[in-house]
């Protein structure tokens, strides 16, 4: 599979008001001790089972998973945030709780994992939560599993806008690749989709597709990397690249694809999914209490 050459476009989005605030609390992450975790609400209920080649299926119920021989860790431009999220700025910064929805499909719902709460929301609460403690932090799991995204957006303004999120994690692009479905209406409903969630007055980062077997078979799948890629340049939000996050545990930290995919070759485990959510996590925090001059540097890039 050819590499797909990112271009992003770096630009100030933070609040100045909430600088002095959050470089104190940015300041205090990696010395904070573990905190009980936070409540995390369950993951949407799974729709009744379907065409039993429907590549989302959800897998028979995994064993715990031992954690990997790997350390977690990625390339700093990979796990990096382009622009600062300013509306959960704001709210860190004045001790109100944050409400954070997880929308997509079956690798937000978690399938391939151990249980729902090795999912990459509820692991991503608990990492939230060690790096903000005394903060309310809610993680609401919105994947259905083999959801795309025509009928993701449809239920965004009850499952996802209703909740009034102060960030929304949306992973979306895997399903209409696995079915062959055409690009050009999925880039029409992707940019209808963002404007939604912005006009509601959340911060947005989209997260692309994953690097499995499955998913690299298809060739719609450097388009649609391109796709979202492109979108979240256009509408200025941010982009999580799970996908460059996972070729570089493949093709440059050699790690095998069982270690971090599940036996379906679709979907991810018990490690990978605590491994993104711990690299969110941090990029969350970081883009959340970026220095004022530090982000304008950034961007002018």
């Amino acid at each position: 599979m050819s590499s797909i050459d990112r271009t992003t476009i770096h630009r100030l989005a933070g609040a100045a008001a909430a600088t002095a605030a959050l470089a104190m609390l940015a300041a205090a992450h990696a010395e904070v001790p573990a905190a009980p975790p936070p409540s995390v609400a369950a993951p949407a209920a799974r729709p009744a089972p379907g065409n039993p080649a429907n590549p989302t299926a959800f897998p028979p119920a995994a064993t715990p998973q031992q954690a990997a021989p790997f350390s977690c860790r990625a390339p700093a431009d990979v796990a990096r945030l382009n622009y600062p999220l300013g509306h959960i700025a704001r709210r860190l910064a004045s001790g109100e709780p944050l409400t954070i929805v997880a929308v997509g499909s079956s690798s937000t719902f978690g399938a391939g994992a151990s249980s729902p709460a090795a999912s990459y929301p509820s692991r991503l609460a608990v990492e939230l939560k060690r790096r903000f403690p005394g903060h309310r932090i809610t993680v609401l799991n919105r994947g259905v599993d083999g959801d795309d995204t025509e009928a993701m957006v449809a239920r965004f303004p009850s499952g996802v806008i209703a909740a009034h999120p102060d960030l929304v994690l949306w992973q979306v692009g895997t399903n209409t690749v696995l079915r062959d479905h055409p690009l050009t209406p999925h880039s029409v409903l992707l940019h209808e989709g963002i404007a939604q969630l912005k006009t509601a007055g959340a911060d947005v980062v989209l997260i692309d597709m994953q690097f499995a077997p499955r998913v690299l078979a298809k060739p719609e799948t450097d388009g649609m990397e391109d796709q979202i890629a492109l979108a979240a340049k256009r509408e200025s939000v941010d982009l999580f690249r799970r996908f460059a996050l996972m070729r570089n545990w493949r093709n440059v930290q050699h790690i095998p694809f069982d270690a971090f995919v599940a036996p379906d070759e679709l979907h991810m485990n018990d490690w990978s999914y605590a491994c993104v959510a711990k690299l969110l996590a941090a990029a969350i925090a970081e883009a959340a209490t970026r220095p004022i001059a530090s982000a304008a540097a950034h961007s002018a890039r």
